[in-house]
């Protein structure tokens, strides 16, 4: 069912749409090197789909050759299966990233329900985890799924803090942690209780790293952690984004990283070094693996959903 709500400002007139602030801003050039250069056909982006306020969460759902991703301020998912774009989920209840577990069902992260959904094939949705020590969680963000089916996620407070990209409310418990969800046993762990405002998530293909990003205030960091037995050490600092800011990121099957770095894609090698850049039109938020080949790199930026494509497969078509 689709459900009418107010008209929203367009994304450049709204002081609450994130890409607000850097409206006038741009990404200074880098020299891309060889390595990069290999592993991208072309500089071309291409413009697939324009109609969002806020676009986030790409995931490639393999079975159905299908992206899914957010528009979290008008509340919905859409979806992109044989070059048309279609909505996947209205209401959605303010979702925001999104991944694909090991079964094939989509894990969202609702700023709505403060939770995480899991939604299967027919599009039944259940709510995974809600709270923390029976305090509801702030607004989780970003989600990657383990090969053990544990779940990873961000869980800052951007959709209570205004009714933009859900519904403003109070924090309930003293932080803003990286949580680890285990399905089997409805066991939360807290992963990480230290950043300011964690962001970004994903997992290196071999699993003995795990990358988040901080977008605090005077924050615009990404992170890399080592990664034993689902525990984590040894925090190493990538690179400082400001005045931009790493939000969404992914993994090739080599493990370098593709981010999201303002009007751009940043790739760092698995030695956590930058090798290359392509600039993007409008003010990037996230990106993801696709294609029946795995070489297509979706991004979402603000109004609009983009593809590269690429010489390279994305981490889980490996």
């Amino acid at each position: 069912m689709n459900i009418s709500y107010k008209k929203l400002p367009p994304a450049h007139e709204d002081p609450r749409n994130p890409s607000y602030k850097y409206k006038n801003l741009q990404n200074k050039n880098i020299q891309n090197t060889e390595k990069f250069n290999k592993l991208i056909k072309s500089n071309n982006v291409k413009k697939i789909y324009s109609g969002t306020l806020w676009a986030e969460g790409p995931v490639y759902v393999s079975q159905s050759d299908m992206l899914v991703w957010s528009d979290i301020p008008n509340n919905r998912m859409l979806k992109l299966i044989n070059g048309k774009v279609s909505e996947y989920k209205n209401p959605s209840n303010f979702v925001n990233g999104n991944t694909i577990d090991n079964y094939g069902n989509i894990i969202s992260c609702s700023h709505g329900g403060r939770c995480l959904y899991r939604i299967d094939n027919n599009l039944n949705t259940e709510i995974l985890i809600d709270n923390y020590n029976g305090k509801r969680l702030n607004s989780p963000n970003d989600v990657y799924v383990k090969s053990d089916d544990s779940i990873w996620f961000t869980d800052p407070p951007y959709g209570i803090l205004t009714d933009y990209e859900g519904y403003k409310g109070k924090q309930e418990y003293d932080g803003c942690y990286v949580f680890c969800y285990y399905p089997e046993t409805n066991n939360l762990e807290v992963v990480i209780k230290n950043l300011i405002r964690p962001n970004g998530i994903t997992i290196s293909p071999d699993e003995k790293k795990l990358y988040v990003a901080d977008t605090g205030e005077n924050i615009k960091h990404l992170y890399s952690y080592d990664l034993t037995d689902n525990k984590v050490s040894n925090r190493t600092l990538i690179y400082d984004f400001k005045p931009f800011f790493s939000d969404g990121f992914r993994c090739d099957k080599d493990g370098n990283i593709w981010t999201s770095a303002g009007k751009a894609i940043k790739c760092f090698n698995s030695d956590l070094e930058l090798i290359g850049q392509i600039n993007i039109p409008e003010l990037v938020s996230n990106c993801e693996f696709g294609g029946k080949e795995g070489n297509i790199l979706y991004v979402t930026a603000t109004t609009s959903l983009y593809s590269i494509e690429l010489n390279q497969q994305g981490a889980k078509f490996d």
